[in-house]
Parts: structure tokens; C-alpha cells; sequence
């Protein structure tokens, strides 16, 4: 009988042990399978904001949600894998900033530097160029942190902080026959056919049951729109007019 006991306890132990660790993976998983879901995943991150647009991509052969929002006077910009609702893109620009104090001198690269390791602890510099834009000069600095890569845009007269985004550097494997090429390749297959333009917009699409790249970009008065095949790389599409 003591014997019987013991075994019904052990069983009653072990049941009890595999029921927790059901619960635990089940409350740690965040597979996100709809746009409602990526939606509250990131307005958790941004707390009353206004989404504005919600969409699906393939990056590396993984589906991923990009999600941007409003709030006040900035622009954010999220990415999500889909699998783990890992988020592996965060970003914020200020909307029309304003243009102040142009005529001062500008700070130092060394002034700023020092501002932006203040801003992101712990990251290396790897760049920081002088450029002008939306009506003002402005720093732009990037860094690298762990997996993270940095870009960071500030006022380079006043040192204020116009723009933030980090990114996480996905490990360098090579890609399956089945995998697609990426956002970043399909850009610079792209780039390549017009190297003095713009990027403003990269879709992932099936035409015609095949995937493809959309991709969309800007050089002065021309407008380019390339269709690239998201597996192979190979450009399908390329058209060059003037933006009206």
C-alpha cells in the first residue's frame, strides 16, 4: 500500500511538473498571426499612438510586420517577426522639425560624438557625416551596439535629436535555395540600376504566383520602379519616368 502511495505521488509530481511547463511556453510564446495582434504589440511599445499603416513582408525567408504609427509630433516605424513577435526594427523621426538657428557654427564632431554614446550606452561609433536636409544641417551617426545597428540624426547647430533608429543585424548564414533574398539585397540590386537615387518604398508581392521585390525610388525629377525576383535576385521589371 505504501508502495502504491509513493507511485501516485511520483505520477501526481510529474503531471503537475509538465502542466507548468506547458503554461510557462504557452504564456511565453507571442506568434503574432494577425494585423490586430502586431497592432497591440506595438502600441504596448508607443502607448497612445495612432497607427497608420499595417503590412506584411519576407525577409531571409521570415514573414515579418511592419507597423507605423503617430504620436504627437513624431513618426515611428516597428518591425516584427512573425514566428515570435520578436521585434527587430524600432525607429522615430520628428515631423517637420523646426528650422532654427541655421546660422550658427556647427558643434563639433567631438561634442557630438559624446552626445550620441550618451544616447545609446555602450555603442561604438562607426560613422558620423555632415549632411543638409529638411531645410537644415544635420549629423547623421551611426553605431553598433551587440546585434544592434544604430542611426541617429541631429540638429547640427543646436544638437537636438531629429531622428533614432536601431536595427538588429541578422547573423551571417547562407541562404537555402528556398530562402528569399531580403529587403536590404533587393535595395541594392535596385541601387545598382540607378545609383544616384533614393529608396522610398520596398514590397514584397506575388506576381503571377512568383515572389517578387517592388521596389520604388526617387532621383530628382525621375521616378524609378524595379521588380526584382525575391528568390533569384534576377531583375524582371524596369521602369524610369518623369514624376509629374
Amino acid at each position: 500500500m505504501k508502495k502504491i502511495m509513493l507511485r501516485l505521488l511520483a505520477a501526481a509530481m510529474l503531471l503537475s511538473a509538465i502542466t507548468v511547463t506547458e503554461g510557462a511556453v504557452t504564456a511565453g510564446a507571442k506568434k503574432i498571426g494577425s494585423f490586430a495582434a502586431a497592432k497591440k504589440l506595438a502600441l504596448k511599445k508607443v502607448p497612445s499612438a495612432a497607427v497608420t499603416e499595417l503590412d506584411t513582408d519576407m525577409e531571409n525567408g521570415a514573414m515579418v510586420y511592419d507597423v507605423e504609427l503617430v504620436r504627437k509630433n513624431k513618426e515611428y516605424k516597428l518591425k516584427y517577426r512573425a514566428s515570435d513577435g520578436k521585434l527587430l526594427e524600432y525607429g522615430w523621426e520628428t515631423m517637420h522639425p523646426a528650422v532654427t538657428n541655421q546660422n550658427k557654427k556647427n558643434l563639433s564632431r567631438k561634442a557630438m560624438t559624446k552626445k550620441a554614446k550618451k544616447q545609446v550606452k555602450g555603442a561604438s561609433v562607426r560613422s558620423i557625416k555632415l549632411k543638409f536636409d529638411d531645410g537644415m544641417s544635420q549629423y547623421k551617426i551611426k553605431m553598433v551596439k551587440g546585434s544592434k545597428k544604430y542611426e541617429l540624426v541631429y540638429n547640427s547647430k543646436t544638437g537636438k535629436l531629429l531622428e533614432y533608429e536601431w536595427e538588429i543585424t541578422v547573423s551571417g548564414k547562407t541562404a537555402s535555395k528556398n530562402s528569399y533574398i531580403g529587403v536590404e539585397k533587393a535595395k541594392t540590386i535596385a541601387l545598382s540600376k540607378a545609383p544616384g537615387a533614393t529608396v522610398v518604398k520596398v514590397k514584397f508581392d506575388k506576381d503571377d504566383g512568383v515572389a517578387v521585390y517592388e521596389v520604388d525610388m526617387v532621383e530628382g525629377i525621375y521616378e524609378y520602379e524595379v521588380e526584382i525576383n525575391a528568390r533569384t535576385g534576377k531583375i524582371i521589371k524596369f521602369e524610369k519616368e518623369i514624376d509629374d
